[in-house]
């Protein structure tokens, strides 16, 4: 997907444009270190290519653009909770309409922030006031940082993920390192399980690791590179890939995509709502993945 082509909406700095793709307003990032794409539609980062390098991010081919839809691919920003604890699926953020707050750059970089308070519509779905920052900071790396404020009069409890999906060369050439030793296996209804150190795929996997390392490698054998996960703010890491018969399930996916994607996720894990992260009114938690190649 080249975001480079589409023509310009408004020029906000000589590193930051805006754009339209399908129906989506997409904020571009062309700096000299790097490369990298964030719709505003989700709060959601859809590119990112360091400078001579090929793109770190996957979008499906079948990804749909139209300012409504969750997209696939990307880092879809699962909140106020992860998973199918509550309707709608992973929560209503990926879903809302974002506003870009500023943009700043520099020889180093460039970091945009954009942001998402509560309004009627998610008052409806989560009865609580929020405001939520995500800060995007674009260099050799990509750092996203989602800061949770709590703005309401009373705490409340929430969940969540930044559910990246990583572009590879190759399912079946690739590795995990890092991921720790215990999971609960979303394909066996929630077993707790051990594995082992390094993980190949031969199949579908849904996996929440419970005791992951403070960085978490896939080396990404098909395209000669490794791909670092760091992530903070978290208490587990989800890992997933739906295999063939996911993708074809998927009407957004194209039925091949998951032989170039890996989804290596920053989560804050809960069971139920009532089992989230306690925030109290006026104070701020922040979830963050950083990724880079080593």
């Amino acid at each position: 997907m080249d975001l480079s082509t589409l023509p310009a909406l408004t020029v906000l700095s000589d590193c930051v444009t805006t754009a339209k793709l399908g129906d989506n307003t997409i904020v571009r990032i062309n700096h000299p270190k790097a490369t990298a794409a964030i719709s505003l539609h989700g709060g959601h980062i859809i590119s990112f290519k360091p400078s001579n390098q090929e793109e770190l991010i996957w979008m499906s081919k079948d990804a749909v653009y139209d300012n409504k839809a969750a997209l696939r691919g990307g880092i879809p920003i699962c909140w106020p909770w992860f998973g199918r604890v509550a309707a709608p699926a992973h929560g209503f953020a990926r879903n809302s309409a974002w506003t870009l707050i500023e943009h700043r750059e520099n020889d180093a970089g460039v970091i945009v922030s954009l942001g998402l308070s509560d309004n009627d519509q998610t008052r409806e779905i989560w009865p609580h006031r929020f405001q939520l920052v995500l800060n995007v900071e674009v260099s050799e790396t990509l750092t996203a940082t989602l800061n949770v404020t709590n703005t309401d009069s009373a705490a409340w409890k929430f969940s969540g993920a930044l559910h990246t999906y990583l572009s590879i060369g190759d399912i079946h050439n690739m590795e995990v390192t890092g991921m720790g030793p215990t999971y609960i296996d979303g394909l066996q209804q929630g077993k707790v399980c051990q594995g082992g150190e390094k993980l190949a795929l031969t199949d579908t996997i849904d996996r929440v690791y419970t005791e992951p390392s403070k960085e978490i490698v896939l080396h990404d054998n098909a395209l000669d590179r490794q791909l670092s996960v760091v992530n903070d703010g978290d208490n587990s890491a989800v890992l997933w890939n739906p295999w063939e018969a996911g993708a074809k399930s998927m009407g957004d996916m194209n039925d091949d995509g998951y032989l170039t994607m890996f989804c290596i996720e920053s989560t804050l894990h809960a069971k139920t709502l009532e089992a989230g992260q306690e925030l109290n009114p006026g104070d701020t938690y922040q979830l963050a993945t950083t990724l880079s190649i080593k």
